[in-house]
């Protein structure tokens, strides 16, 4: 199943253009508040380089790639968390994902309008951030409540003394208008969080949505958000929803010649993908063979037997070894076969650390 990313913003700043042009799907988009209410979903393959050098050297008779999930979640306002703007299902949404993608209008189109009148991206971030901080404080607070009486209790456990500590700590950080995510706490602590499904513990990743003329350089309001992103530690990706939407109706050899002439390298949702990639921390790795040549996601720092579990659990079950080599490795010598008179394809154990861009062959019995 697919990592998700949950794209988020005020209403009508061109969260569902962006999800279409991602999707090559047909989400509702208007020009009007709550155009979207229902979230809409789409499976994107994660756009790269390498799969498609390994594809042209084994000419394999399948490809498969690795994939993202978006969904498109309906505009927040002010109140959603007491309920406005159907806020509270909207939330719900927000707590299924991955991570978050906050879309920021940083351009301005009188045809276009803006649901607080005008436009303002550091009060639109601080809109939807307090609603999220809001929701989470409220979450906390319950929590609270049950968890104070167990740790307080005659025969209270190590487990639920922990529980209540960690919910003070989450509160501090919430009460002081920061996002629980910046909370410190220890890996265990971090799994007893987990529990509570809050929405600020989710990675977040600022897109500014530009007109074209802010592309390669932003622009006054891009500037806004980048010195919050920066305070934050978060990251910001700019897109042009409108361009992107043409680019995604092109067929590949009229998408290339457009953005020579724009002067870019790549679609700008393909930043978008890999920067929500990296936000979740994750990385690929490939198979490789005549029959298939597939990618596989995984969490940095994951080890082999793990890696293998993805393709199937038995594999991880019964893992012996893994065959490894790096895909630079191979499209520096040109071949599977230079790569092992090299001597750069390894045998590696269940300590082996998988690295991006491996090409791995697994080894099992169960």
């Amino acid at each position: 199943m697919p990592l998700n990313c949950g794209i988020v913003g005020l209403p009508n700043v061109g969260k569902s253009t962006i999800f279409n042009a991602l999707t090559s799907a047909e989400a509702q988009a208007a020009n009007y508040p709550f155009c979207t209410i229902d979230p809409n979903v789409g499976i994107v393959p994660v756009p790269d380089e390498r799969m498609d050098r390994i594809v042209s050297m084994v000419k394999p008779h399948s490809i498969v790639p690795t994939t993202m999930e978006f969904v498109d979640i309906a505009g927040i306002v002010e109140g959603a968390s007491k309920g406005e703007g159907l806020g509270n299902q909207f939330l719900s949404h927000i707590r299924q994902t991955d991570a978050i993608l906050h879309v920021v209008r940083c351009f301005a189109d009188p045809e276009v309008i803006h649901v607080a009148g005008s436009v303002n991206p550091l009060h639109d971030i601080d809109v939807i951030n307090t609603e999220l901080l809001l929701a989470d404080m409220e979450t906390v607070e319950k929590r609270k409540t049950k968890a104070e009486k167990a740790a307080k209790g005659q025969n209270a456990t190590a487990a639920q003394k922990t529980e209540y500590a960690v919910i003070e700590k989450l509160l501090e950080v919430l009460n002081a208008g920061k996002p629980a995510r910046v909370a410190d706490l220890s890996a265990d602590e971090k799994l007893i969080a987990r529990d509570l499904f809050l929405i600020t513990m989710k990675p977040m990743l600022y897109v500014a949505n530009v007109d074209e003329a802010g592309i390669a350089n932003g622009n006054d309001l891009t500037a806004h958000v980048e010195r919050r992103a920066a305070e934050e530690g978060s990251e910001v990706v700019r897109i042009c929803g409108a361009m992107e939407s043409e680019i995604a109706q092109l067929e590949p050899g009229e998408r290339k010649e457009f953005l020579a002439e724009m002067g870019l390298q790549e679609p700008g949702l393909n930043r978008l993908i890999h920067a929500a990639y990296r936000l979740l921390g994750l990385i690929t790795y490939f198979t490789s063979g005549v029959q298939e040549v597939r990618a596989w996601t995984i969490k940095r720092g994951t080890k082999a037997p793990g890696a293998a579990g993805v393709i199937h659990s038995d594999f991880e079950r019964g893992f012996i070894k893994a065959d490894c080599y790096a895909c630079e490795d191979l499209f520096r010598l040109g071949s599977e076969h230079a790569v092992k008179e090299a001597g750069l394809l390894k045998s590696e154990g269940k300590e082996y650390v998988v690295k991006d861009g491996d090409i791995l062959f697994f080894k099992f019995n169960v």
